[in-house]
């Protein structure tokens, strides 16, 4: 019985993608069709069309996305974000990661086969050109298989060709998330030579997404993503996966005319290996819960039409829980999940926090470094201070500055006022004067006031500095 244990559970302990010398078994996965394939389909049809769109969808003048890592300019559905808030930024990826950890204790690796970018490309785009030029799965054996004829180049050399294509307009799509459409617009329209670390980038990014969709594949998901291996640490008993029902499947066996399973002790699977021929990933889910199962779904629509071809209920594979599936039990929220939710509950007000509490400038005000302070000829204090001030927003404003109400002092530029332009950042020279009397030990806390285009847009604390009375 050990033994029978051990070597069922024999496919852990090697890919199957990789065969016992080490050498990578090519997967045709059979073309997948069914409710949940088509449903499939429209949800990725429409982030296509958002991928595709949002670099050169323009609200304000700004894109709808750019991740402009090289002009330090990030742009989210027109909201313009500078280094000077890295801090949201950063929360914004701890949120993320907290979500994916949560999602995942709970639905497993959904994330995977219905949103991911690379399942998207490769089942939906680069698969679906492979069946339309090659055939099913077992038309593609037979081509790989055959000499190379004219049939064989014909159509291999299409297929590239097209993969090519496509690949070059992915390539082009993401670097217009870096550099901006209009930036991408001048690369591929004006002379190569005026943009040759651009037209390299394009080329590189072109020949990447090739590689990826024409020979790694699936290896992306099962051996190179991080996310599937982290699923191994997250998933427990009450994660819902795409699992097989091995209660209501087993003892599995060929199906026979006018036989009385239930009597023979055989359970409804037929061992049909259809659920096999469907993943992507090649891997059979009748083993259980496996890391390179992606909850694409192909192997629910697959069984569920040989269970209706045989007159059984659906359901043998789909979504389910392993708790479920053992103990006939419904979903049920765990406290490892309620203490993630709460988590991210409280992650999001953070969040919503800071979005709320952004402004569109950003002053920082220093010590003029090396300098000390000054005694003028009136008796008063001077220190000489540095600011420097960012214009978040798409407006021109000119500059003056105030001391707080109250404080027997005075500011004093080169110019009276000074032109802050549209996402902009300058840097000013200027001295504040006090008396005296405004001191105490030595010392004072300064608000300055900035103004622009005299409606205050800022107000920035700052320390004077003079001599210990």
């Amino acid at each position: 019985m050990k033994e029978q244990e051990e070597n069922n559970e024999e496919f852990r302990d090697h890919l199957s993608t990789i065969d016992e010398s080490g050498k990578r078994v090519w997967v045709y996965p059979k073309k997948p069709k069914g409710p949940y394939h088509r449903k499939r389909v429209l949800l990725s049809v429409f982030l296509l069309a958002f991928l595709f769109g949002a670099p050169h969808i323009m609200i304000d003048g700004e894109p709808l996305i750019l991740l402009g890592i090289l002009e330090r300019k990030f742009v989210f559905f027109g909201q313009v974000f500078w280094p000077q808030d890295l801090y949201i930024f950063a929360f914004t990826m701890i949120l993320v990661i907290v979500f994916i950890v949560l999602f995942t204790v709970v639905f497993g690796r959904i994330f995977c086969g219905w949103v991911c970018p690379q399942t998207i490309f490769m089942e939906m785009v680069f698969r679906k050109i492979e069946y339309w030029i090659e055939g099913d799965w077992t038309h593609q054996k037979k081509l790989n298989k055959q000499p190379w004829n004219r049939e064989k180049i014909l159509k291999k050399g299409a297929k590239h060709a097209i993969f090519l294509l496509i690949s070059f307009l992915i390539g082009n799509t993401f670097l217009a998330y870096i550099i901006g459409s209009e930036e991408l617009w001048k690369i591929q329209t004006e002379p190569i030579s005026a943009h040759v670390g651009g037209f390299i980038a394009m080329i590189i990014f072109s020949l990447l997404f090739y590689g990826v969709f024409s020979f790694l594949r699936e290896q992306v998901c099962t051996t190179i993503c991080p996310y599937g291996r982290l699923q191994g640490v997250l998933l427990d008993k009450n994660s819902v996966v795409v699992a097989y029902d091995h209660k209501r499947g087993e003892e599995r066996g060929k199906l026979k005319k006018n036989e009385d399973r239930a009597a023979q002790g055989k359970g409804d699977c037929i061992d049909c290996h259809q659920c096999v021929n469907v993943c992507p990933t090649g891997i059979d889910i009748r083993n259980g819960t496996q890391l390179e199962c992606v909850n694409c779904t192909a192997c629910i629509d697959a069984c569920d039409s040989i269970m209706e071809g045989i007159n059984k209920p659906k359901g043998l594979i789909r979504y389910a829980s392993e708790a479920n599936i053992e103990g006939g039990k419904k979903f049920k929220w765990t406290g490892r999940m309620s203490a993630y939710t709460a988590l991210l509950l409280l992650l999001i007000a953070i969040w919503g926090l800071l979005i709320g509490s952004r402004t569109n400038f950003q002053a920082e005000v220093t010590k003029r470094r090396g300098s000390t302070y000054q005694t003028l000829p009136n008796g008063n204090y001077s220190n000489i201070y540095e600011l420097n001030l960012t214009n978040k927003t798409k407006d021109t404003f000119e500059v003056t500055l105030k001391l707080e109400e109250g404080v027997e002092g005075s500011i004093e530029m080169t110019n009276e006022t000074f032109t802050l332009l549209p996402e902009q950042q300058t840097k000013e020279n200027f001295i504040i004067k006090l008396a005296p009397k405004e001191l105490k030990h030595g010392q004072r806390r300064v608000d300055l006031i900035i103004f622009g285009d005299g409606d205050k847009i800022q107000t920035v604390e700052t320390s004077f500095v003079g001599p210990l009375l």
